[in-house]
């Protein structure tokens, strides 16, 4: 018998974007819901086969307002930012960079992978933040996988990668209260949704989950009313939990810049176009302009 929450949830299909070079399916923004809890962009890269000679060539780029996610299940991706951070993610483990008032970063396959070709696999987020924190100080955080909580249920393999579920607490500090758990589930496993987040949502990565009686695919975010208990698995699967607690207001986004103003959004751009954003140390040598209005 199928796991049904009590209220059928909103399907949204991720569109496919172009990011220059690479393609990823963005579930959120969307026409349907712009934001679940603070997350306000949600893109799944891959999976991607990059042949020896090829790579992931993001160049640099700025960010305001928001905080970035970085979660990779296969690949490897280096970042580097304008405060001198130089880090490789690997599968499991958690980036987290929060632009404030304001940061440049990119991200690119290493050397290594890039001249004997690689997989790349993953899940990229923006975070809004609150508005007490839109122009805090940027900084940059990694956290190894072996430091992300794992947790062990019936039919369920699942890690806590940022806020809290099922018990346990990521290391990731955050600015506002937040749900992203990423897991596997086996075939016709059940698993409860946490239910101390507000807003909650299911991203199927792999596989095929019943939400609310309707079995979704790969490519598919389930947003839960309040009354959603569980779902359950109709084949091996592979998903992502993400939510929390609504933001304190609206939030205007544009190209990479997020702010509860618009007037904050068109000093960002200003700031881009004359060239007063940081530069980024060891990858200062190009850059992503303004897109045309």
């Amino acid at each position: 018998m199928s796991a049904r929450p009590s209220v059928d949830p909103l399907v949204i299909e991720a569109r496919l974007r172009d990011l220059g070079g690479f393609s990823v399916r963005r579930a959120l923004p969307s026409a349907e819901r712009r934001l679940v809890g603070p997350f306000i962009l949600f893109d799944h890269m891959g999976p991607a086969v990059l042949p020896p000679g090829q790579g992931m060539d993001v160049r640099p780029h700025p960010h305001i307002g928001l905080a970035t996610l970085t979660y990779l299940f296969a690949g490897e991706i280096v970042h580097r930012d304008s405060l001198g951070s130089h880090q490789p993610i690997r599968p499991g483990d958690v980036n987290w960079m929060l632009a404030g008032r304001g940061i440049v970063h990119s991200e690119r396959t290493g050397d290594e992978l890039r001249h004997s070709g690689s997989t790349s696999h993953g899940i990229q987020s923006w975070i809004a933040l609150p508005t007490s924190d839109e122009e805090a100080a940027p900084h940059f955080t990694h956290h190894p996988a072996a430091s992300i909580p794992h947790i062990a249920r019936a039919g369920a393999a699942l890690d806590v990668v940022a806020g809290t579920a099922y018990g346990a607490s990521s290391p990731v500090v955050l600015c506002s209260p937040t749900l992203y758990v990423a897991g596997t589930l086996e075939d016709g496993a059940t698993l409860p949704l946490p239910d101390e987040h507000p807003e909650r949502a299911l991203y199927v990565v792999e596989g095929s989950i019943d939400c609310g009686g309707r079995a979704l695919a790969p490519g598919a975010m389930a947003i839960f009313e309040p009354g959603a208990t569980s779902v359950r698995a109709l084949a091996p699967s592979r998903f992502v939990l993400i939510g929390g607690a609504p933001l304190d207001g609206q939030r205007h986004i544009y190209w990479n810049f997020v702010a509860s103003t618009r007037e904050r959004i068109e000093r960002a751009k200003a700031d881009w176009k004359s060239g007063r954003f940081g530069k980024v140390p060891g990858d200062d040598r190009e850059y992503i302009p303004l897109p045309e209005e």
